[in-house]
């Protein structure tokens, strides 16, 4: 499955009743609600002796992708496109890959 395929299968469960303004409301608090979860899990693996829960957190990470088909369909675009637009930033960012120097030192673009 590509990444479109995935948003357009997950977006035959976004709710139809909503309104665009509040399809993004709803994307964007799901994507802080679901990104709380999975880093609480992390919380209780790397703070409270916990072992990782993998398969938790990867179906967070489903919650997550979710989300972010969410916000990208009210936007009207693709979530190919908005990871295209990232990889560019980054390569931008850090031509020759993450350096500390770059990371402590950048401008934004």
């Amino acid at each position: 499955m590509t990444i479109n395929e995935y948003q357009k299968l997950a977006m035959t469960t976004l709710n139809p009743a909503l309104d665009k303004k509040d399809v993004l409301i709803n994307g964007v608090m799901g994507l802080c609600g679901e990104s709380g979860e999975a880093i609480d899990i992390v919380k209780k693996h790397l703070a409270q002796g916990h072992e990782l829960d993998r398969e938790h957190l990867i179906k967070e990470l489903g919650d997550i992708a979710w989300y972010l088909a969410e916000v990208a369909t009210v936007l009207d675009v693709e979530l190919e496109d908005v990871l295209i637009r990232n990889i560019e930033k980054l390569k931008a960012r850090y031509p020759e890959g993450f350096s500390v120097e770059k990371s402590l030192n950048r401008t934004e673009e």
